[in-house]
């Protein structure tokens, strides 16, 4: 897989952290940086250790749908990104509800932004592709939008949460396209 779609697919799979990085910013009020590195440190561990599981799981599927596996691709990442983009107008009702970041809530909100990550990793694996690059920069580019995003947060507030979450969905669409479209040819 190029390095350029591997970046999108980060970027993609980042945006639900980083639009909840923002909300953890707005929360804090002023920023603290400990608390922005810890934010950044649970989104990006936990962004790169998802795809690996749902990696790990789709080697034992490979074989059995080997012959439908771009059109799989595809609907995990249509879908994926739909309910990214269904989601950011859900967005301000979500996030007003929580108003701390204990480590169990952190814990929770790591989980539930990684499992699109579980639906791209199991991806990976139908398509017979590498795991440790794209985990490496996913990982890497959201733990740095994390912390952009707690800062963000602390200085602008709720002006572009819900437009990057449209952003990261319409770029999984349009790999998930992509992928499709390589495999019937036309690409």
């Amino acid at each position: 897989m190029e390095l350029l779609t591997i970046l999108f697919i980060a970027l993609g799979l980042a945006m639900d952290a980083f639009a909840v990085s923002i909300a953890s910013g707005i929360a804090m009020k002023s920023l603290r940086i400990s608390r922005a590195l810890t934010i950044a440190f649970f989104f990006g561990s936990f962004q790169a250790i998802m795809p690996v599981i749902g990696w790990l799981a789709g080697l034992s599927l490979r074989d059995l749908i080997s012959s439908i596996d771009h059109w799989i691709a595809f609907g995990l990442l249509t879908a994926v990104g739909g309910k990214m983009i269904y989601e950011a107008f859900k967005i301000e009702e979500t996030e007003k509800e929580v108003e701390t970041f204990s480590l169990y809530i952190l814990l929770i909100l790591s989980v539930a932004t990684s499992i699109d990550a579980l639906a791209v990793g199991l991806s990976f694996a139908i398509l017979d592709l590498s795991i440790a690059t794209p985990v490496l920069i996913t990982g890497t580019v959201t733990l740095v939008l994390s912390f952009i995003g707690v800062v963000v947060g602390v200085k602008f507030g709720h002006l572009f949460e819900s437009k990057i979450e449209i952003l990261g969905g319409i770029i999984l669409i349009g790999i998930g396209a992509k992928i499709l479209l390589e495999h019937l040819g036309y690409l």
